[in-house]
């Protein structure tokens, strides 16, 4: 039996923490690594084209020294591509660098406040893309 997942009624605030819920996608039937090629860089990009399967890697976390078990996509994006130039500018769309930028910091989460500093966007404007009805990219409040 698949456990249902139910959100809190409480209205997120510019304090709220937001991460992407891969278990969205899941539920979406999309596939994430699509969208994670799209944002490798050109060097990676081409040697992800014809990758089919998922090569999970482990990755220490610089902070903690914990040993996480990440996709290596998903590493190669966090640890080269994210820290290109022109990763995030101001001509991304607003849901797109958050997406990026979660992506980037290991799906750790960040408040619109966080966000907002990132990309230069005010933070009331982040606040309300992310707590309306719809779900962009799985980009979610973390609940507690």
């Amino acid at each position: 039996m698949q456990e249902i997942k139910r959100f809190s009624l409480v209205k997120p605030t510019t304090q709220t923490p937001f991460h992407v819920d891969f278990d969205w996608w899941k539920n979406q039937e999309k596939n994430w690594r699509v969208y994670l090629v799209s944002y490798l860089c050109p060097e990676h990009h081409a040697a992800f084209a014809d990758s089919t399967g998922v090569t999970m890697i482990d990755w220490i976390d610089p902070e903690t020294a914990e040993v996480h078990s990440v996709d290596g996509l998903q590493h190669v994006l966090m640890t080269h591509c994210a820290k290109q130039p022109g990763f995030v500018t101001l001509n991304t769309s607003l849901v797109d660098a958050v997406f990026r930028l979660l992506l980037a910091n290991g799906n750790n989460p960040l408040t619109p406040i966080q966000l907002g500093e990132a990309t230069g966007r005010p933070p009331e404007t982040i606040l309300r893309t992310l707590a309306g009805s719809t779900v962009y990219k799985g980009i979610r409040p973390l609940q507690s």
